[in-house]
């Protein structure tokens, strides 16, 4: 025990020694802290981009909602259903049921051309066309600006994502939809949810716009409970009547999210990397410098009786220092920076523009400082060994 407590208190002493002597090194010092902390704030920078584009597709997910799709569409663009089969499906055993009927809505997807307010520059926008039960069906929208459109009348609402990212989707505004004008009456919004990226209308009256007669893309139902699922979607495969598939709406959001959020992880995780080995090298510099600056107190310490171990783990301490400094540094700037940063990006499972917020999470900033933590520490393991295995007798005969 008495051992453990003087090599503790070795590792104690040369930690102390070596931190009160950090600013000694101004220039080595400061290049390493803003070294690491430009990684960090890139790394939690271009992660919070598909944090936030995640966090829209799937919030509004909900375990007693499914969607109902051809059999073999990957995505409600592919996918076609008509009327009657549409109606077998809001019938069926398992959909909760309202006031009105049945807690499903037969919904018409189309892709419209936008200019963005940034850039100018046209993009996809969707807008759906929906029947009554859907705002049961997503009770978490509520309409913030203006009314809810009129049922058969050429009326849009507008989420709110949508609105600030594209031009001409004001309330009052008219949007020349198909081969008929549009006006826009509303705005809502859906829990910072997918909803907020579409225009909404009469599912009824968008139809013959676009001379899709009777049909549709995909129903959304409310069941009865989440346990309802599996049975729900056992009668509708094996009716001989129907060529579905039925997915839980958070699996379905969550696959339609999966080839962006992998896309920019991927690319962010590289561009961090590449900008890792420089900040190791940084953090490199600096401890060899701090090593040199300090050979012959180490050497004395050293003879003194100070064991190798505890002086690689004082340098070790110290690098590690800087980098958490650093990360802590490069994770708050981002959070300041990026967090709730509003964006649009196209869905490319649909091809459509999908409006988001940047999400800068605790777990992203935690796994910023751990990355930091990281270059540190193998910026701070070399100088640490050669300070550690210095010959005694030639650091003492240095100046």
């Amino acid at each position: 025990m008495t051992g453990l407590l003087n090599w503790l208190g070795q590792i104690a002493s040369l930690t102390h020694f070596n931190l009160k002597t950090i600013w000694d090194r101004t220039g080595s010092t400061a290049a390493a802290l803003f070294g690491i902390a430009g990684v960090v704030a890139v790394l939690v920078a271009v992660l919070s981009i598909a944090q936030g584009f995640r966090h829209a597709m799937t919030v509004s997910g909900s375990p007693d909602t499914a969607i109902v799709l051809r059999s073999g569409a990957d995505s409600e663009m592919m996918s076609g259903l008509g009327g009657p089969t549409t109606r077998i499906i809001a019938e069926m055993e398992g959909v909760a049921r309202g006031v009105g009927g049945p807690l499903a809505s037969a919904e018409l997807f189309v892709v419209i051309n936008l200019p963005k307010r940034t850039t100018g520059t046209d993009a996809n926008v969707p807008l759906r066309g929906v029947e009554p039960p859907a705002f049961e069906v997503r009770n978490e929208m509520e309409i913030v600006q203006g009314r809810l459109f009129q049922w058969g009348r050429n009326e849009v609402i507008v989420g709110a994502g949508a609105a600030l990212e594209f031009e001409g989707l004001d309330v009052g505004s008219k949007l020349q939809v198909g081969r008929n004008e549009w006006t826009v009456v509303g705005i809502f919004t859906a829990n910072g949810g997918i909803a907020e990226s579409e225009i909404w209308t009469d599912a009824a009256v968008l139809q013959p716009a676009y001379r899709r007669g009777n049909s549709f893309q995909a129903v959304y139902a409310k069941l009865e409970s989440p346990g309802a699922f599996q049975a729900f979607k056992d009668r509708l495969t094996t009716d001989p009547r129907l060529n579905v598939q039925v997915v839980r709406q958070p699996d379905y959001y969550a696959e339609q999210s999966t080839m962006v959020t992998n896309l920019i992880t991927g690319l962010g995780t590289l561009v961090a990397g590449l900008m890792g080995v420089g900040a190791v090298f940084g953090a490199l510099n600096t401890m060899y410098t701090a090593v040199s600056s300090r050979t012959r107190e180490i050497a004395t310490l050293r003879a003194l009786g100070f064991g190798g171990t505890p002086v690689v783990i004082s340098v070790l301490l110290e690098s590690l220092v800087l980098s958490l400094v650093g990360g802590s540094l490069g994770a708050g700037l981002a959070y300041v920076a990026f967090d709730g940063f509003r964006a649009a990006t196209i869905n490319w499972q649909s091809f459509s523009q999908v409006a988001f917020a940047f999400a800068v999470t605790p777990a992203l900033l935690i796994q910023g400082i751990l990355f930091a933590a990281l270059i540190g520490l193998a910026g701070g393991l070399f100088p640490a060994l050669r300070a550690a295995r210095m010959p005694v007798a030639t650091a003492l005969r240095e100046f």
